[in-house]
């Protein structure tokens, strides 16, 4: 009983605005930092986290000289606080959103370079049918687009997964494969009859997520057993900035295969060995089935989820040229 009524006491007596104000504290450098996020003087903000832990009954930032950051209950609160805001942030949304037409707004986020026929047909098609609602797309790496749809501002993700949230859902949208390939100014570039030992000791470029604990596993693999070089002269989360620095012969990378098919087409890139059995990567729309989402929002989603479910994943495999957006999403040839 004493532990129920604590918890009635921390709902009746917890100022929410004091959450909102810990999440920009749990995402600063310092007080100083926080207050000008907040627009609020130190002072304020220093109070606003002493009340706070006097609600919550714990220390949640351990600060001092040269030290600032969220002790183990701070990082608790924070990962609730990120849902509450996400969920209160919504609701005004969700009381425009009261009409017979659809509107509203949906906030995507995706992965760098997403290249779906079906996707976009989606797209196409909801915009078609409700050209009231209203769409925002942030390319973000695939962890921080994952981490807008847990914390629900965003509607959801298209992007790798690693390790899965057992709070949210997930669906194949579909499946690339990765080759190796190089610029212009690379020497192999150009070069026919290469073998994979030609590779062993050549410079690198790639992903962050070119780890074998991450996403790209199945890269990393590829490029351990090329024998480049171990160490990486660049790395981005865009796929668009490793095709720059691969073009501009930085050294060899990794890309998807139907990304790239006309960069090779052009002269811009050159694949590289193994040509045969590239590894595959999932691409996967994200949703958390918690939030609270608009009509245009749901709408979208359950549009993608009965396109997935009707199309095999066959066709939603995008291989060695670039794929053809058709009604039926035409499985691409996967090269020999």
């Amino acid at each position: 009983m004493a532990d129920d009524t604590e918890a009635e006491r921390l709902t009746r007596e917890l100022d929410w605005n004091l959450l909102r104000s810990f999440v920009v504290l749990a995402e600063s450098r310092s007080i100083t930092d926080a207050a000008r996020r907040l627009r609020l003087t130190q002072p304020s903000v220093s109070t606003a986290l002493r009340k706070l832990e006097e609600r919550i009954g714990k220390r949640l930032i351990d600060r001092g000289p040269g030290r600032y950051e969220l002790t183990r209950a701070g990082a608790l609160l924070y990962r609730e606080a990120v849902e509450i805001h996400g969920a209160v942030h919504r609701l005004s949304t969700l009381m425009r959103d009261m009409t017979d037409e659809i509107t509203g707004h949906v906030r995507i986020a995706v992965a760098s370079h997403v290249v779906c026929p079906l996707f976009d047909r989606v797209l196409s098609e909801f915009h078609a049918r409700h050209p009231q609602a209203t769409l925002s797309i942030s390319v973000l790496s695939s962890g921080d687009a994952l981490a807008s749809v847990a914390a629900r501002t965003a509607s959801f993700a298209v992007c790798l997964v690693h390790r899965r949230n057992p709070k949210m859902e997930y669906l194949r949208l579909y499946r690339e494969f990765f080759g190796l390939f190089c610029g212009p100014p690379h020497p192999l570039f150009g070069r026919s009859g290469l073998r994979q030992k030609d590779l062993a000791g050549h410079a690198a470029v790639s992903f962050e997520t070119d780890r074998l604990h991450d996403a790209l596993r199945a890269v990393t693999l590829l490029r351990a057993e090329s024998e480049l070089s171990e160490r990486i002269i660049g790395t981005s989360s865009h796929l668009e900035e490793v095709r720059r620095m691969v073009i501009a012969g930085l050294g060899i990378g990794p890309l998807p295969l139907h990304v790239v098919a006309r960069d090779v087409e052009d002269g811009l890139l050159w694949r590289l060995p193994p040509l045969a059995d590239p590894p595959a990567i999932d691409v996967h729309l994200a949703w958390n089935p918690r939030a609270a989402l608009n009509r245009a929002e749901s709408t979208l989603l359950k549009s993608l989820q009965a396109a997935i479910a009707a199309v095999p994943i066959e066709a939603r495999t995008y291989a060695g040229t670039r794929p053809a957006a058709g009604p039926a999403d035409a499985p691409v040839a996967r090269p020999r």
